[in-house]
């Protein structure tokens, strides 16, 4: 299967692993390949150098909403987005993303810079049929709004580290928009997450590490990586009362579906 959101780029540790070790490690446990996010400028390029030295990987690439924001403030946000334009028109760039909203550590003054980035990078997704995938920190129903009120959403529209509850996944359930869990999913307190889970069609599931970040259960507090992504696709089953071989290749599908071929 395939690692739906990844920084290959975000050093955690002491150990410094290039793309080619970090794919290496993931198929050996039967992690194929990885979706490569670039959330800046800087990463979005890094982004681009690693799909075109790895055919393990595709990439996305946007500005995320907590930079949206700070950009906004310094009025660098436009010429920001300039550049994400044009990385985003890559080949092997298959979604745009990661943006969306984060209320968690942008405060009021970011909301406004934040929802108007939100709706140019689905307006970039749309233009380019490319999937989009979405940030919702503490800001489902804004989430929510916006993807209704735009008339012309990405054909594929995935919310990476899906954090939301039973009445969310519903929602999504409806629309036909993707949820990828993460490592959270593992952890004991997160039970309404994993009635999210429970509740998901199985046509709109995905999987991800979020590396270095959410390292699932037992590892949590190490950096994560694509190699574990097998732990969590292991708790996902038993929430759902499923096999394992079988969620993996609902998953597999799933992900071929969004992104297409490697």
């Amino acid at each position: 299967m395939v690692d739906n959101h990844t920084h290959l780029d975000f050093r955690d540790g002491l150990v410094t692993v290039d793309v080619h070790q970090a794919m290496d490690a993931a198929a050996a446990v039967g992690v194929s390949g990885a979706i490569q996010v670039g959330c800046d400028v800087e990463s979005a390029r890094f982004t681009l150098a690693a799909i075109e030295a790895e055919p393990r990987l595709l990439g996305a690439v946007a500005i995320h909403p907590n930079d949206a924001a700070r950009l906004a403030e310094r009025g660098h946000l436009e010429a920001a987005l300039e550049q994400i334009e044009q990385m985003a028109a890559h080949p092997r760039v298959r979604a745009v993303g990661e943006t969306g909203l984060d209320y968690y550590r942008t405060g009021p003054e970011g909301v406004g810079p934040q929802q108007e980035a939100f709706r140019w990078h689905l307006d970039l997704a749309h233009r380019l049929g490319k999937a989009v995938q979405i940030h919702d920190r503490d800001a489902h129903d804004d989430v929510v709004r916006i993807l209704l009120d735009t008339p012309d959403l990405p054909e594929k529209v995935v919310f990476h580290c899906f954090s939301g509850d039973a009445a969310l996944a519903r929602t999504c359930n409806e629309h036909g928009w993707y949820m990828s869990f993460a490592g959270p999913v593992t952890f004991a307190a997160n039970d309404d997450l994993r009635a999210a889970l429970a509740e998901a069609r199985e046509d709109l599931v995905l999987v991800e590490t979020d590396a270095p970040f959410l390292t699932p259960h037992p590892h949590r507090g190490r950096p994560n990586a694509p190699y574990l992504v097998p732990l969590t696709v292991r708790r996902m089953a038993e929430v759902r009362g499923m096999e394992v071989d079988a969620l993996s290749a609902a998953i597999a599908e799933n992900t071929r579906r969004v992104y297409g071929e490697f």
